[in-house]
């Protein structure tokens, strides 16, 4: 055994001798990991280990072979190689290992150590010496890359809508706070945005600001193009009374619009019912699913008309045919007019009262003196036409007929009271009973006032008597007077200032050409100004008082005139005539001459004339 072994030895170092001599190995080439940990950096740095300048450039060589340039600021992936309650420990083969706070992990609660992750380097070197990592800032600039991508290239990402905001909702694309425009949810209006909230859905980026980092994103976008298709289809197969399945999508007040399953169409609001409704959200409601008629589309079919009230028959073909001129109907007033009102006396079937069939009176009212809107009438059918699908009716007829016993009841002569309901420029419409009007000229209402307009005499509503002075049966018209009620005060002046009459009075008041003088509150005499004139060739004046005499009255005209002048004027006629008489008595007597006669003429002459 001895020699054996010994033999093996002499063996191996023969072999060892035939072999090269053995290479020394350098502790930096056998690891150089193991080496960059644990060369003395402090000694290095103060030069108590001095390293030639070959060694340092081997050692740089090494460094940028095996560890990342931690001054870049690119990101980076690592590795998770331990876990603390607070931070993740992360190796990204640089000098040496980072630290994440677990915050940024949050989205990720299954971290765990081996996980591979993007990092940014934040601080190079904390106070120990330790890389600080940010996965935060990280995530955000590779989520801007993949946003930009996504914008480039027009690609569909995803996103998880956060919250609602004004105008829309924040959505959290790639780590990135994206707006999505309330507009660009969906191709038809939302009312409910609390519904999305939460969700994930696939969007498009449609916009972004580089400048304040903002990025807008499209649900719309991605739904538009699938829509055209089925819009193209959809009208391409339209036509005129097709029947379509529709969704209502908005409410206005002229219309409804319905989809289609991508296209829209209109329900005019005449459209939608047979009967008169105040607005479309009384037939339907949004999101209701209901079934329309096509009635008309342009040539493109870019503007399609649709009907709901068509798909049932028309209320005029239900109405009972035996209903005929002259039967009662009840309906409920829709719709007032100055001419009249309709009544919808069965559900689409109406009829027209012409305000003219509203009331016997021959004086036509509004509509709205007899009926408003929702009240209940019974009515008469004056005429009927199915084909025209046109009726008209009428109030009155459910009552006679005042006009039939007129004669009787409103004779000529005949005095009654009316109610005054209104004017007109040349008299007053007064109401004797419901039915009757009848008309006093604005002559007729008083016999002394001279009357411009009747509203200086009466007022709406008054209540005057009045006399029946004509009757026109046929043409349904009274002639009335006021005035007739009384006896004629001028018939009595006619006597009272008969021609030649003097009375006494004041001037009232000077006018063009003379002066007023007012009798009493009927008469008012006019005096001309050679009339004013006095005894001693002076004028009357305003206030003044004096003996008139009347030399002018009309009755018929109230025409009154005066004259102080002529009262004295005859005083001297009457004077001269008894003179003369006198005179001629005595020369009848003494005969005289017929000089002498001249002579006594004369003097008596001069005399009259003032003079001595």
């Amino acid at each position: 055994m001895a020699e054996e072994t010994k033999n093996e030895e002499v063996q191996v170092e023969a072999a060892t001798a035939t072999q090269e001599p053995k290479k020394e190995v350098s502790a930096k080439e056998a690891n150089p990991e193991k080496f960059l940990q644990e060369f003395n950096w402090h000694n290095y740095e103060e030069g108590i280990e001095v390293i030639d300048e070959k060694k340092l450039d081997e050692f740089e060589k090494l460094v940028a072979e095996n560890f990342v340039d931690t001054l870049d600021d690119e990101v980076v992936e690592g590795v998770v190689v331990h876990m603390t309650d607070r931070d993740a420990i992360i190796d990204i083969n640089a000098k040496s290992e980072g630290v994440i706070s677990l915050n940024e992990f949050r989205y990720n609660p299954d971290l765990k150590v081996g996980d591979k992750v993007e990092v940014l380097i934040d601080v190079r070197e904390d106070s120990t010496g330790q890389l600080v990592l940010s996965h935060r800032k990280a995530r955000t600039i590779k989520a801007w890359d993949r946003v930009n991508e996504a914008h480039d290239k027009g690609s569909i990402v995803n996103g998880y809508v956060k919250c609602r905001t004004k105008g829309g909702m924040i959505v959290d694309v790639f780590g990135i706070e994206a707006f999505l425009p309330g507009s660009q949810i969906d191709v038809k209006p939302i009312r409910d945005y609390d519904g999305y909230v939460g969700k994930t859905m696939e969007f498009k980026v449609v916009k972004i600001n580089h400048e304040f980092k903002n990025v807008v994103v499209s649900h719309k976008a991605l739904i538009e193009a699938d829509i055209e298709e089925q819009k193209k289809e959809i009208i391409g197969q339209l036509e005129k009374g097709q029947v379509l399945e529709g969704v209502v999508k908005n409410i206005t007040s002229y219309g409804v619009f319905v989809d289609l399953g991508g296209v829209d169409g209109l329900v005019h609001i005449t459209d939608l019912s047979w009967s008169r409704i105040n607005h479309p959200n009384e037939i339907v409601e949004l999101d209701q699913t209901l079934n329309v008629v096509i009635l008309d589309f342009d040539e493109d079919k870019t503007r399609i008309q649709l009907g709901l009230k068509q798909l049932n028959a028309h209320p005029w073909e239900a109405l009972s045919s035996d209903l005929k001129i002259g039967d009662k109907v009840k309906g409920k007033v829709v719709v007032i007019a100055d001419y009249g009102a309709f009544i919808e006396v069965e559900d689409g079937v109406e009829g027209l009262i012409h305000v003219s069939e509203m009331s016997w009176s021959t004086h036509l009212r509004s509509a709205q003196d007899f009926v408003n809107v929702g009240d209940e009438v019974e009515a008469v059918i004056l005429t009927l036409d199915r084909e025209e699908r046109k009726m008209s009716l009428g109030i009155k007829q459910l009552t006679p007929d005042p006009w039939t016993d007129i004669t009787s009841k409103f004779p000529v002569g005949s005095k009654h009271k009316g109610v005054v309901k209104n004017f007109t420029n040349f008299g007053v419409f007064v109401e004797l009973e419901e039915g009757i009007d009848g008309l006093i000229y604005i002559s007729d209402l008083s016999w002394t006032k001279k009357i411009k307009h009747p509203s200086e005499f009466t007022n709406v509503g008054d209540t005057l008597e009045v006399v029946v002075l004509e009757l026109d049966v046929e043409g349904r018209k009274l002639s009335l007077g006021h005035k007739q009620t009384e006896t004629n005060p001028w018939d009595k002046y006619e006597k009272e200032f008969a021609l030649g009459t003097k009375h006494t009075a004041k001037v009232t008041e000077i006018v063009d050409k003379g002066a007023t003088v007012e009798f009493n509150e009927d008469v008012v005499a006019f005096v001309p100004a050679r009339h004013l004139e006095k005894e001693d060739g002076s004028k009357l004046g305003k206030g003044e008082e004096a003996e008139f005499q009347i030399i002018e009255f009309n009755k018929e005209f109230k025409r009154v005139v005066a004259s102080h002048t002529v009262i004295f004027k005859e005083e001297e006629a009457k004077i001269l005539k008894e003179a003369v008489k006198k005179q001629a008595d005595t020369a009848a007597e003494a005969k005289p001459t017929l000089g002498d006669a001249n002579d006594k003429l004369q003097a008596l002459k001069d005399q009259m004339d003032g003079k001595k």
